[in-house]
């Protein structure tokens, strides 16, 4: 199998942002950042706007005393894109829901849930828990009751609840509107 010719590009590849991120979660300043590397802090500011590009010797010294590996700066970024209505059904038990899955099946970070909940709708009879840190109840349209073993939270349009995720908890749609809510739960629950 013939490999095939890769043609050189002159599109500038943009990783002044990365370095700065990196730079700023290690909460440094660019004078400290020129003081490790030997380098300018002219120069860092202008690398940092993609200004100009550093040559190879001083990219590693870069990255070294940032803590990142140069592959990091040119990777593409892992993104996840769903449209409305397009992220898979899923079921967590209830009546009267639709629930959607919004962040990628492999993400374990968080998992983001779209539910759409009909007129008198409802969680489970009894109380259950989810496999989570935490887990957080956004409100979009419409008015849920969040009950909880000791306490029970009416929420409306733009109300957002945060609680540990393990709570035995259940909910219901006390009216004869349609409701719409996302749940986040940090990180994903486990399957």
């Amino acid at each position: 199998m013939k490999a095939l010719p890769v043609e050189p590009s002159n599109v500038p590849v943009a990783i002044g942002s990365r370095i700065r991120a990196a730079r700023q979660s290690q909460r440094l300043t660019i004078e400290q950042v020129a003081d490790a590397t030997g380098l300018t802090k002219g120069f860092l500011s202008r690398v940092e706007r993609d200004l100009t590009s550093p040559s190879v010797a001083s990219l590693v010294t870069l990255c070294q005393v940032l803590s990142v590996s140069i592959g990091d700066l040119f990777a593409a970024p892992e993104t996840h894109l769903t449209r409305r209505d397009d992220g898979p059904r899923i079921s967590l038990g209830g009546q009267g829901i639709v629930e959607r899955l919004l962040t990628a099946r492999s993400e374990r970070r968080l998992q983001i849930l779209q539910a759409s909940i009909e007129p008198r709708g409802r969680g489970e009879a009894e109380l259950y828990a989810v496999d989570c840190d935490v887990d957080v109840l956004h409100v979009v349209k419409g008015r849920i009751t969040l009950i909880l073993t000791n306490e029970e939270y009416e929420l409306e349009e733009g109300d957002t609840l945060s609680f540990p995720g393990r709570e035995p908890h259940t909910w219901v749609n006390p009216t004869d509107e349609p409701v719409e809510v996302l749940w986040i739960l940090v990180p994903a629950a486990s399957r």
